[in-house]
């Protein structure tokens, strides 16, 4: 048996890299999936699953606006009988405007589907775990959430947000058996950081990504995917409140250049 044989999960961002990995590694573990995302993709990543054997049904929204979130809770649950699993993986970076650029709108928007939107997931999820006692609900945060150097100001503000989120509703549900984490992820190669490693393909200096990580390279979405199994099982029972990252070793230390062994 799979480690998620008999579990539904919703995994929104799905459409391509993390939530698409997540998806298809969660459905080769046992889970039914309601795959969620705002890109036409997704019927993609459901349509793999299905061809491995799987099930999944896909679902067109908006991971920012609580009524699709909600719909997407509601359909897990009339379609397989429960929601065991939610990981809200879905996020935007922004694109990089600088500081004194910065306008209201641009802080809105995304902060509406970095933060708002994984509030709302945990909200919805957890009415329906709390019942049944039980249930892990994920969230993407990011290394940029930790400290500066990681990605734009509002990107890095509402992934620091997305932690603190985790840790507070933890918090808020305690003794409910529903468990609330999130990742951090480093460089990984999605279609969000694509332009990073697309540039430095065509330059010719892809040795370079990831050079101060202590494994001096970028991850890949399968990483992050591996993370989330952990999560959404009954591995980590007993991790509860936590931001897990998996950046390669980049956040161990402050960069330093010229260090040698």
């Amino acid at each position: 048996m799979g480690r998620l044989e008999g579990r539904v999960a919703l995994v929104t961002g799905a459409a391509s890299g993390i939530g698409r990995a997540t998806s298809k590694l969660f459905a080769a573990e046992g889970a039914r999936l309601v795959v969620f995302d705002r890109a036409a993709e997704v019927e993609e990543t459901a349509a793999e699953i299905k061809a491995a054997g799987g099930e999944a049904t896909a679902v067109l929204g908006d991971a920012g606006l609580e009524a699709d979130i909600e719909k997407a809770v509601a359909l897990a649950v009339s379609t397989y009988g429960a929601l065991d699993i939610c990981y809200a993986n879905a996020g935007i970076s922004g694109g990089y405007v600088p500081l004194l650029e910065l306008t209201a709108d641009h802080w809105t928007e995304l902060l509406r589907i970095n933060l708002i939107g994984p509030c709302m997931a945990i909200k919805h999820a957890a009415k329906v775990m709390i019942p049944r006692g039980k249930g892990s609900i994920i969230c993407t945060a990011s290394v940029a959430g930790l400290r500066s150097g990681a990605g734009p100001v509002p990107y890095s503000a509402s992934k620091a947000g997305v932690i603190n989120m985790v840790q507070t509703t933890a918090q808020l549900l305690t003794g409910t058996g529903v468990r609330v984490n999130a990742i951090c992820p480093g460089l990984i190669e999605t279609g969000m950081t694509k332009p990073i490693f697309v540039t430095a393909r065509e330059r010719g200096t892809e040795h370079k990504i990831g050079q101060i990580n202590p494994l001096r390279r970028g991850g890949v979405p399968e990483e992050i995917a591996g993370a989330a199994l952990f999560l959404a099982s009954d591995d980590s029972s007993y991790v509860d409140g936590q931001a897990i990252v998996v950046d390669g070793g980049l956040s161990s230390s402050h960069p330093v250049a010229g260090m040698r062994r």
